[in-house]
């Protein structure tokens, strides 16, 4: 959910990370290469502000290359299918479902959808949970509760306030989750869950420290690059058979020019779409070398 403090704090926190920090390493995990070079990054397109308020998720919705996106916390718990330019061709009401703090998307190889509500500011919610739409017209809904195993007080210590998720993808019957630390330290848990009906306690597998929050993930078409999103970076993590995800080589891409980006979405295993809570949807196409 935007908060007036974040927004008021948010130009300093671009500026001190652009400047200060840059795409330094993460203290025992490998350097991330910095690959301003081998992206073109552009904006391709807007969002119709009054119809879609604060763009926090992106996923496919068809061949076509139209998307799915939906409002942030505490706005409509509608879906809207747009363009890659923006332009809205569908909304999709998913009353009496409710928006608490919807952060992301993401899709399974039949076609579901699922909406994460898991946005935790305060590290106080006992109701997580992820939505998976069903059927040709995505009205069928099914619920996956879950809980964080090493989560011991609603909330916690303000040092230990990492148990806000904005970050999920769909791999191999699993949703794949990145947190958002607002504790001490850009500390990002993963956590692993089935993608199926059920109440569950997440399984903790790996931690990473970046340079900023993480704000949403995808994984490529072809499974081999997970992309997470945080204020003013990319960071793109090659998967390597038989490592955990945090040890496979990795890259930074700087994104000075996308503001405030909430929204992640591979368009083919290299290229990936970008929107800010603005409604500005930008692209990041690959540059063969």
């Amino acid at each position: 959910m935007a908060l007036l403090l974040r927004d008021k704090l948010f130009p300093l926190l671009i500026f001190f990370h652009t400047v200060l920090c840059g795409c330094a390493n993460d203290k025992g995990r490998g350097d991330f290469d910095r690959i301003s070079q081998t992206y073109q990054v552009k904006q391709v397109g807007r969002l119709q502000k009054d119809k879609v308020v604060e763009s926090s998720g992106l996923e496919i919705a068809n061949e076509e290359g139209d998307l799915w996106t939906h409002g942030d916390g505490g706005n409509t718990a509608k879906l809207y299918k747009v363009t890659m330019q923006g332009d809205k061709l569908q909304e999709l009401d998913l009353a009496p479902l409710t928006n608490i703090d919807w952060e992301d998307l993401a899709r399974d190889e039949e076609g579901n959808i699922y909406i994460g509500d898991f946005g935790n500011n305060q590290n106080k919610r006992r109701n997580l949970a992820i939505y998976r739409l069903r059927g040709p017209e995505l009205k069928e809904v099914d619920t996956i509760r879950f809980a964080y195993p090493d989560q011991r007080a609603f909330p916690p210590k303000k040092v230990a306030r990492n148990f806000d998720c904005e970050a999920f993808f769909f791999y191999q019957d699993s949703l794949h989750l990145f947190t958002k630390n607002r504790g001490e330290g850009n500390w990002v848990k993963y956590y692993v869950l089935p993608a199926r009906p059920g109440t569950y306690t997440a399984r903790l597998v790996d931690s990473m420290q970046t340079n900023t929050w993480i704000t949403a993930a995808d994984i490529s078409p072809d499974g081999r690059t997970v992309a997470l999103l945080g204020y003013g970076y990319a960071y793109l993590i090659e998967r390597t058979a038989g490592a955990k995800l945090f040890d496979g080589a990795k890259s930074c891409l700087p994104l000075p020019q996308t503001g405030q980006a909430e929204a992640i979405v591979f368009i083919n295993d290299h290229d990936f779409l970008l929107s800010n809570e603005k409604g500005k949807i930008f692209r990041a196409a690959y540059v063969k070398k």
